[in-house]
């Protein structure tokens, strides 16, 4: 067996015994490579050996890592490594600097975010390209129809403009935003927190399906691994770190996707939300999040991609009226359309007087409203257009 061979299957198994994340799996690998920290942690020699052991039960390691392989290929996948070349390393590479074992309080998962030993993938697109140019589109399971609508809008718009959108697969936000994306032709990821071979939620078998033919469908669990309800907040570091930025669209007080996007700014991504009804349950969170400066309010795809796209070049239009008539006055030409009363018609002179402009300069300017069709006269005097005259 070659020395990549034997690498490959090394990261394979430590993918399949210890949780993502961990700190001291991770700095084990950097120090002595995969297949030595495989060893130590078989042998006991680690701190993680004791939950690597009840995952063995007994198994040869590297048995374990060629079973899980020839499975994988069987589902139809793939496994990635940093060695491979579509391998996101300048991407993943940036969870490592936002680990915090030194917090008080939190748990392990807000402490060890390192990224993952490997990826299971199923899909044909590479990943690494793929990820170049995407932004994470995220909220909450239980969404409204506004924001389903503004999900998938904001999705379709970021596919017609080449970049992948990437979400968690499951109801709600992160179905509509898969589904914009696949609506415009473009591609879109589902990061799961269980096996890829695994349909969760049930419900989202043929939209998972239809993912991978045109996607990915990417996981750090092996096939055929539960999606536990711990590994969604483990998940949900990889969504942040794959993309330029992430989205949240609706979000409750304890929603999930909060942490996505607490993720995105310890990583120094662009962080967005969308402000919602300020009376819905669904938008609390996302009102939270915007009460901080970093965290930037979004409301269309120009919003979007003013920060994740070329620095001056993406910019958002500014939000401008219709274009009206009274747009192209000059200054003079304004006071004298603001002193024509709404309902009877003035003398040039009265006008003038009301303006304060000289009539000399009323006499002048007045025709010429009236040929743009601002005012009529009548008998010398001068009054607004009836269907003008009501919307004074």
């Amino acid at each position: 067996m070659s020395t990549e061979d034997r690498v490959r299957l090394a990261r394979i198994a430590l993918g399949c015994l210890v949780e993502p994340g961990r700190k001291d799996v991770f700095e084990l690998v950097a120090m002595d490579g995969p297949e030595a920290a495989l060893n130590r942690l078989c042998a006991g020699d680690a701190a993680a050996s004791e939950a690597v052991q009840s995952r063995l039960a007994g198994e040869d390691p590297w048995n374990l890592a060629r079973r899980q392989l020839a499975i994988t290929e069987r589902v139809g996948a793939r496994v990635l490594t940093p060695e491979d070349d579509e391998w996101p390393g300048v991407r993943l590479d940036d969870l490592a600097r936002i680990s915090r074992p030194t917090l008080s309080g939190g748990t392990a998962i807000d402490r060890d975010t390192f990224p993952p030993h490997c990826l299971w993938v199923r899909g044909a697109l590479p990943l690494g390209t793929t990820v170049a140019r995407s932004v994470a589109v995220v909220g909450a399971r239980a969404s409204t129809p506004y924001g389903d609508h503004v999900a998938a809008e904001l999705s379709y718009g970021l596919a017609r403009k080449g970049y992948a959108v990437v979400s968690g697969g499951a109801f709600g936000i992160d179905a509509a935003a898969h589904r914009g994306a696949l609506a415009a032709g473009g591609p879109t990821i589902a990061v799961l927190a269980c096996g890829v071979d695994r349909a969760y939620p049930l419900g989202h078998a043929g939209l998972l399906e239809q993912i991978a033919e045109t996607g990915l469908v990417l996981s750090e669990w092996p096939a055929g691994s539960e999606p536990l309800r711990f590994r969604f907040l483990i998940r949900n570091r990889v969504i942040a770190a794959l993309t330029q930025g992430t989205v949240m669209v609706e979000a409750a007080a304890r929603s999930g996707s909060r942490q996505t996007l607490h993720r995105a700014l310890q990583l120094g991504r662009a962080a967005m939300a969308v402000p919602g009804q300020v009376t819905s349950a669904t938008s609390v969170g996302c009102h939270e999040e915007l009460r901080k400066p970093e965290v930037l309010p979004v409301a269309n795809i120009a919003h979007v991609l003013e920060e994740v796209g070329r620095i001056g070049a993406d910019l958002a239009p500014p939000v401008l009226g219709p274009e009206r008539p009274e747009d192209q006055l000059d200054e003079v030409e304004q006071r004298l359309m603001d002193a024509v009363p709404a309902h009877r018609p003035m003398l040039c002179g009265d006008i003038a007087r009301i303006a304060g402009i000289p009539v000399r300069v009323a006499l002048a300017k007045l025709p010429a409203l009236v040929t743009r069709g601002l005012l009529e006269e009548r008998g010398g005097a001068y009054r607004l257009p009836a269907a003008r005259a009501g919307r004074r």
